[in-house]
């Protein structure tokens, strides 16, 4: 496995710390049938696998989050979120970045 793809992925105690952080439902409508699994910034951006850049959504708020015009509200939505978690959150920090 190449190292961006190792970084990019969601180990499984990523997973299972951002569930509870989440309080095991979507942070979006509050449904029990999500998972921790949304990147804040996408993989395909570089978005790391880190608990600062996970989400629980379920599968309608992902597939809106990723795939329709509310992407930017609920981009928005998610970010004051993690804020809130995460006092010194810098959205800097979740891409990947190549060493030299």
């Amino acid at each position: 496995m190449h190292k961006r793809t190792k970084a990019l992925a969601i180990p499984p105690d990523v997973k299972e710390r951002v569930w509870h952080r989440d309080h095991e439902r979507c942070i979006i409508c509050g449904s029990h049938d999500a998972a921790p699994v949304a990147h804040f910034i996408p993989r395909s951006h570089g978005g790391l696998g880190v608990e600062q850049n996970i989400v629980t959504l379920c599968g309608v708020c992902h597939y809106n989050y990723d795939n329709t015009t509310l992407r930017r509200v609920l981009r928005e939505v998610i970010k004051e979120y993690l804020k809130g978690e995460y006092p010194n959150w810098d959205e800097q920090k979740l891409y990947y970045k190549k060493e030299l």
